[in-house]
């Protein structure tokens, strides 16, 4: 039986509450783990990704002995002390050099893991152009029909975008769009003729991820032209072994909430009778009435249509009260 936390002051029951879930999920919080050994690439690998997910990061400067493909009972209780989601780690070995493992975590729970070595490696301090600032969302191009049709690289695809995202926003500032993130992958060997001949695990192609910033210059229009300067950091990932999420945990974790029925009635939802929403976004709807009777219809009053005390509307009129005749005054 799971033993239930009770809050003690109003500080503790915020933090709880901060925990837990929420129809719109804050940003992951990134645990960048130091294995056994790590060498210069690791150690720089890290450093600049940090930088690139700063402030949602968390960085162990002591070294672990983490085995994730055998026990990850380690990820858990550190996701349960620091509220993260998501972990970064990196050792340097005979046998995988270079590797760095991305994890994700679900409720608590490993939800799935790939591993990646990387082959090739440039600091962004080896560019000239400018650094992106703490706290502002990349543009990442995801380009390979791999990404859409490999499951490997599909699940790449999804650690990434996961990895990199931000804040949840409804509106997209101009000059906060300052560097982009493209990954791409290597053709194909000349052995294999179509991208579904591509063998699941094995020798696949190369990752690339490249790193650029974004220059808005002048273009005589009201929208700029837009540059991209190669700013990094520049990696060439091999990918090695993965742990796909088990069925059961991915269908819970894939699991939406209801819409609301304000969300329902923006369109938002399920399409329902006599509402639509035009082109403008507006909500527009049908109303339909019954038959009005218009000797109801309450009219302007005037003094010349009011009736004397006791007497009786006629049937000419049909609801129009008959003018009374003015009284002489008495002399």
């Amino acid at each position: 039986m799971l033993r239930v936390v009770k809050p003690k002051n109003a500080r503790s029951k915020r933090a709880l509450e901060a925990r837990e879930p929420k129809e719109v999920e804050d940003p992951r919080t990134v645990v960048f783990v130091r294995g056994t050994h790590t060498g210069e690439v690791v150690n720089g690998v890290m450093k600049e990704l940090m930088a690139l997910k700063r402030p949602h990061a968390i960085s162990f400067s002591k070294k672990n002995i983490v085995r994730p493909f055998e026990d990850a009972t380690s990820f858990e209780f550190w996701a349960h002390k620091n509220d993260a989601s998501m972990f970064l780690l990196g050792q340097s070995t005979k046998k995988r050099p270079n590797d760095l493992i991305i994890a994700r975590m679900f409720d608590g729970k490993l939800l799935d893991m790939c591993e990646v070595g990387v082959d090739q490696f440039v600091s962004m301090n080896e560019f000239e152009s400018s650094r992106p600032r703490p706290g502002y969302k990349p543009m990442l191009h995801f380009a390979s029909e791999l990404f859409d049709t490999h499951p490997r690289f599909i699940q790449l695809k999804s650690l990434l975008m996961d990895f990199f995202n931000g804040e949840a926003i409804e509106t997209i500032y101009l000059a906060g769009l300052e560097h982009v993130i493209s990954i791409t992958v290597a053709p194909l060997p000349e052995n294999l003729a179509s991208v579904s001949d591509a063998p699941v695990d094995g020798h696949l192609p190369i990752v690339h991820v490249r790193g650029y910033s974004v220059k808005l210059l002048a273009s005589g229009q009201r929208v700029p032209r837009v540059e991209l300067v190669p700013m990094g950091p520049s990696l060439d990932l091999s990918l090695r072994r993965h742990q796909p999420a088990d069925p059961e945990l991915w269908k819970a974790a894939m699991r939406r909430p209801k819409l609301k029925k304000q969300d329902v009635e923006k369109g938002l939802g399920k399409k329902r009778k006599n509402l639509e929403v035009d082109e403008m976004g507006d909500l527009r709807g049908r109303v339909h009435i019954a038959k009005q009777d218009l000797g109801k219809l309450q009219t302007r009053k005037m003094k010349g249509l009011r009736r004397e005390p006791g007497e009786e509307e006629s049937e000419s009129d049909e609801g129009v009260s008959a003018r009374p005749t003015k009284r002489k005054k008495a002399v």
